[in-house]
This record gives C-alpha cells, structure tokens and sequence, in this order.
C-alpha cells in the first residue's frame, strides 16, 4: 500500500504551507469567537495533519478498490443519522460522540463520494458520455443527496449538487452534453425557486424560506433572520484596515457585545475582518483561492482519470464552500449554515477536509513528469 518509490522533491510542501497557515489563523479566530473550543480545534488540526501526511504516503489507487465500501458505508451512516441522529434547532445531522464532541455524516460524505465517483468514473471512462452512465451517476449521486436534504440540509444539498458538477465535468463530460443540460436547467431552477418562496409551498421550510426572505428584504427582518447578517457586516466594516486587535476588549465590538450567535461556525469570517481587518479578510481569502488553484494545478498533472477527479473536486469544493461562507458574512449571500473551509470550528469538516488533501498530496506524488 506504501509506494517506495516516492521521491521527497515531488511532495507539494507548498499546499501543506497554506493548508497549515489557515489552519492556525482558524485556531486563533476560533479562540477568539468561542475559547472554551479552541483546544478542541487545535486537536483536530494536528490530528487532521497526522492523516494528510500518512494518506499522503499510500497509494490512492488501492485504497479506491474499496469505492463500492464507501458509498454504501455513506449510505448507512446517513440512513443512521436520520434515525439514531439527535436534533437540534430542527435538523438530525450529528451523532453525539462521548467527550463532548459531535460527527456529522454529511461532511464525510463529501469526501467518500469524490472518492467513489472517481474510481467510477475511471472504470467507465470509455463510456462516460453515454447515456446509460450519466444516468447511473445521476442516480448514485441522488440517494445520498436526498438523505441529506431530509435531514433538513439545504445549504449542504446545494453544496453537494455543485460538487456532483465539478466531479462530472473534472471526470470529462462532453461540452455538448453540458450545455444541454444548462439549457434545461436554468429555467426550471428559476421556476422552483419562484414555487419555493410561494406562502403554501412545500419545497422549503418556513426556516429556509424566510432566510431567503431575509436576504431579499433584510429591512423587514432586521431584527429577526437578517439580524446574523447584518451584524456580520457591520463587525467586518468596523475592523477597517488593520483590525481592532486579537482578543480586543472593546465595548464597540460586535463580537464582544454578543450579537452574532455562533460566531466560532457560520460567521468566523467576521470575527477575523473586526479583529484582523481588511488585511486580515484578504489574507484568508487569499489562502482559500490558493489552495483551490493548487489542487486544481494538481488535476491537471494527474497520472490517471481517477487522479484528476479527486484533485479537482477537493479544489472546488475548497473554492464553492468558501465562496458561499464569505459570501453569507458579508451578505452577498443567504444565510446558509456553512463551515469556512479549515478555519471554522467543526471537526468533523475540518478532519474530512484534510483526508481529502492527503489524497490530493498522493496524486501529486504520483503526477506526470
């Protein structure tokens, strides 16, 4: 399973460098936001890095002879979820683990199915524009998708959908076949949204319709749904250039006055623009946008098929969950409920997403010379 063939010059130092830096701006961010978890976080930072590394050295070739594994052991830890999961605020997305920590499924999922549709994908690659294996794929993309959609999990649904066509298209879907589907697709989710909003629609619920609401008339519930956002923004402008400082003690402080719940998770991005400003702001985005690019640098230098869909996919979903978190705490967004990749609390995404880079380091290891 260990190839000895490695050569050390060919190991990408610099996507640990970043991986590593926006980790530890997310350590400090989340001490900041919440300093009872901050060990917690900085646990699962070096137990994160610890299997990056040792994923790093195996050869993903063999470990994706277990695809089908994955996607059905997907399948049952979300069926489980649904039915064994604890609730709260509405949703059954999280196992309560003993020690106070919390796993929720639908973040491994991410990482089990970019795994599993690479692997697939190889396997049919001479076929993959035929009709019968697009069908396929849409169906296997769908039972996990609709499990997580039920739980309820709009936010990450969407996710996944975005990822299924960042997959699809790394995987080489036909152009012809692409701008068909966007033909058809483009009006009917016009449509659905449309339907979605209507007072005696089913297809959101009463929550997810008013964030939505909130977003298109936050002066109608400023108090209420678009209350997050709007203090978001309003900490983020504050920081300025340089920031307000680290842990600042300020009465101004939007953070410190308590007025954005759950600031360690969803809203991060704002503690670090008050604290760290524009500087600080531009410094993360910077690091997401690096980290995307060099996956995506990655895929194109991929041995194999199954290569380039894994290092694409963890590029884009870098890239898409770090546009929708930033997007949501400067309002540009809808409040959705997503992590900022490697910087907001929450270990069981950021342990997924450093088991998804171990792999991308393997097929960087193992790239075209």
């Amino acid at each position: 399973m260990f190839n000895k063939g490695y050569r050390i010059r060919n190991y990408d130092f610099k996507l640990i460098l970043m991986i590593l830096a926006l980790s530890a701006i997310g350590v400090f961010a989340v001490g900041s936001a919440q300093q009872s978890v901050q060990q917690k976080q900085l646990i699962g930072v070096i137990a994160g890095t610890f299997l990056m590394v040792v994923i790093s050295l195996l050869d993903y070739a063999v470990l994706l002879k277990l695809y089908w594994l994955m996607y059905l052991g997907n399948l049952v830890l979300l069926l489980l979820v649904r039915y064994l999961g604890y609730e709260t605020k509405g949703a059954q997305r999280w196992f309560q683990i003993p020690g106070g920590f919390r796993f929720q499924p639908s973040e491994t999922a991410k990482i089990l199915l970019i795994l599993f549709f690479a692997q697939f994908i190889m396997k049919h690659i001479e076929k993959f524009n035929t009709f019968r294996i697009i069908a396929l794929c849409v169906l296997l993309m769908a039972a996990p998708w609709y499990l997580i959609y039920k739980q309820p999990d709009l936010s990450t649904s969407i996710v996944m959908l975005a990822l299924f066509c960042i997959i699809m298209f790394a995987g080489g879907l036909s152009f012809k076949v692409i701008f068909g589907v966007l033909a058809a697709a483009i009006p009917a989710m016009a449509l659905l949204v449309a339907l979605a909003l209507q007072p005696d629609s089913q297809i959101l619920t009463n929550n997810q319709r008013g964030r939505i609401l909130a977003f298109i008339y936050p002066e109608q519930y400023a108090t209420t749904t678009a209350y997050q956002q709007l203090n978001s923004v309003t900490a983020i402008a504050s920081g300025m250039l340089n920031g307000k400082g680290y842990m600042n003690n300020e009465i101004t402080s939007v953070k410190n006055g308590n007025f954005i719940s759950e600031a360690q998770t969803d809203f991060i991005f704002a503690v670090i623009g008050e604290e760290f400003g524009f500087k600080g702001s531009l410094t993360v985005i910077l690091l997401e946008m690096l980290i995307a690019l060099e996956c995506i640098h990655v895929a194109r230098r991929a041995r194999d098929p199954a290569g380039t869909v894994i290092a694409a996919s963890m590029g884009g979903l870098v890239g898409v969950q770090a546009f929708i978190n930033i997007g949501v705490a400067t309002f540009i967004l809808p409040t959705t409920g997503l992590t900022l990749p490697f910087v907001s609390y929450g270990l069981t995404s950021l342990m997924s997403l450093f088991i998804g880079m171990g792999f991308v380091l393997n097929v960087r290891l193992q790239a075209k010379r």
